[in-house]
């Protein structure tokens, strides 16, 4: 969605047209069930987040001021759920697998677009999956979030550092830290980027 249908879509729901918050929803449910995944560490949970990010989209959505920085904004929201979510529970995150099955019986895995795994794809993802969320789980929360943020929620290093009240260079630093600490703790590159 560019930056002009996605203005007036946000109107279009802040008027209150249903289609309009079901097409914002369509456009960014990829990008922040994959950030609500990798934060909580299962689908379930992550799939429970995306429901009451619905419902605050539609309460919280006429109080947007639409200066095009809708994505730190649903975004912050998503970041403030999860923060909520792990204090209520007062356990770190569990660990998730892309290869937990879904109402449908299809995993998550199968479920992403352009997936073309051999075989043994299924098998070798669900051990990366763990691994890395094990060592996603070694880092300090603002990295952890910061890594999640810049790459399953998409966000730039400029949205970051406002999002997190910080430079740019630090948020960009946290980010390249976390990734670095992350291929180290998995055992050297594994793909990361």
């Amino acid at each position: 969605m560019d930056q002009q249908e996605l203005q007036a879509t946000i109107s279009a729901a802040q008027a209150g047209r249903g289609e309009a918050y079901r097409a914002l929803l369509e456009a960014y449910w990829p990008r922040l069930y994959g950030y609500f995944l990798r934060a909580v560490g299962n689908h379930h949970d992550a799939e429970d987040l995306l429901g009451e990010m619905a419902l605050k989209l539609v309460r919280q959505l006429k109080s947007y001021d639409d200066r095009g920085r809708f994505d730190p904004w649903l975004f912050r929201i998503a970041a403030n759920m999860v923060r909520d979510r792990i204090r209520r529970i007062k356990v770190r995150p569990r660990t998730g697998s892309l290869s937990a099955d879904g109402r449908d019986g299809r995993s998550l895995a199968d479920r992403l677009p352009g997936n073309d795994l051999p075989a043994d794809g299924p098998m070798a993802l669900a051990e990366m999956s763990a691994e890395l969320n094990a060592a996603l789980e070694k880092l300090d929360a603002t990295t952890r979030q910061m890594v999640l943020l810049r790459h399953f929620g998409a966000m730039s290093f400029k949205e970051l550092a406002s999002m997190f009240d910080c430079p740019i260079g630090t948020a960009l630093a946290k980010v390249h830290r976390g990734l670095a600490a992350l291929r180290r703790l998995m055992g050297g590159d594994n793909g990361i980027e």
